[in-house]
């Protein structure tokens, strides 16, 4: 039987930096490894992304809707891992101000933009992110699709989510 798992995330910036959680070894997903602010939507928010995120953010950090501008969905992430589809919804928005409150969900960072990826992330979101440094913000969305290529390796394929208006 395949599941789904819809969870939603922020790359939030201040100048620079990228806020970053270092996960608690106790989290059931990726224990110990960098990621952004986010989570799972709860029912309510099934057709509402943008407000599962912006709950992640302030449960996460103690940031407030006022306390970040430009909020933008970004990117869409698919995945098949074992049987459950996850589909991520990923926003950009800088940060207002640099002071957050800390979790029990791991401990978070202000990393500058060039050491981000000498962290250990998650593949399909370290492909998110080498993507973002080197394409920066679209005017579009981008959705990323995890697969193989024709050597068996790990590949994240990328698609610009544009209606075609027809």
């Amino acid at each position: 039987m395949i599941r789904t798992r819809i969870i939603s995330a922020a790359m939030l910036f201040y100048e620079n930096d990228l806020l970053m959680m270092e996960r608690s070894l106790t989290r059931t997903l990726n224990p110990g490894m960098w990621a952004v602010v986010g989570g799972h939507l709860e029912p309510s928010e099934i057709s509402d992304p943008k407000a599962a995120c912006l709950r992640e953010i302030e449960e996460e950090t103690g940031l407030t809707q006022d306390d970040i501008r430009d909020l933008k969905l970004q990117y869409i992430l698919l995945r098949l891992n074992r049987n459950e589809v996850r589909q991520q919804f990923i926003y950009t928005a800088t940060a207002l101000k640099r002071e957050v409150a800390q979790t029990d969900e791991g401990d978070l960072h202000w990393i500058p933009r060039e050491d981000v990826l000498n962290r250990d992330i998650p593949f399909i979101f370290r492909s998110l992110l080498a993507h973002y440094f080197e394409n920066g913000p679209s005017p579009h969305i981008w959705v990323g699709t995890a697969g193989i290529d024709d050597s068996a390796n790990p590949i994240v394929r990328w698609t610009e989510l544009i209606d075609p208006g027809v």
